[in-house]
């Protein structure tokens, strides 16, 4: 077994903005800075506003977490089920629980976090969601969230508009 890990050269993609015979095309990377060790962030406004301004009338967006201990996922905002979330991924993957990744005898990681990335594996690093009128479809109570699950640290999210923009 080795203890060191395989990385990818992190480049951050530029924002773009395409738009070719009625098809539009436009990403934008944005930063969420945490402050907990777990947080629940919502940005669903953020998300929404980048739909809207994108062009895009009839399309998806994707929606991306450019970290391994960092999740986006769909669910209320609401604080009593934000407590139960945090809750339940403790009792999935609890932090200290003797896991090869926190050892330095298996591992050149000093972070110690090997219940950030099983929680995120769970949670997931992504969301496609659809774009209908120009605008983000959501259910009444659905919202886009970001897990911090190894903070506090700033956080890289791209997102991606395509599909069909405005008819002339």
């Amino acid at each position: 077994m080795t203890r060191s890990s395989i990385g990818t050269a992190r480049v951050v993609p530029r924002d773009v903005s395409v738009e070719a015979g009625g098809f539009v095309a436009r990403a934008e990377t944005i930063e969420v800075v945490t402050s907990d060790r777990v947080q629940l962030i919502d940005v669903t406004d953020r998300v929404l506003a980048f739909v809207r301004a994108s062009g895009v009338q009839e399309g998806i967006v994707s929606i991306c977490s450019l970290h391994t201990t960092c999740a986006l996922f769909i669910n209320e905002t609401q604080n009593a089920l934000h407590a139960d979330i945090r809750t339940f991924l403790e009792r999935i993957a609890p932090r200290g629980g003797g896991w090869k990744h926190d050892d330095p005898a298996h591992s050149d990681c000093d972070r110690t976090n090997t219940d950030s990335h099983l929680r995120a594996m769970v949670l997931g690093h992504g969301l496609t969601l659809q774009i209908g009128g120009g605008d983000l479809v959501l259910g009444q109570w659905q919202r886009v969230l970001v897990g911090e699950l190894d903070g506090p640290r700033a956080r890289t999210i791209r997102l991606h508009a395509l599909g069909a923009g405005p008819s002339r």
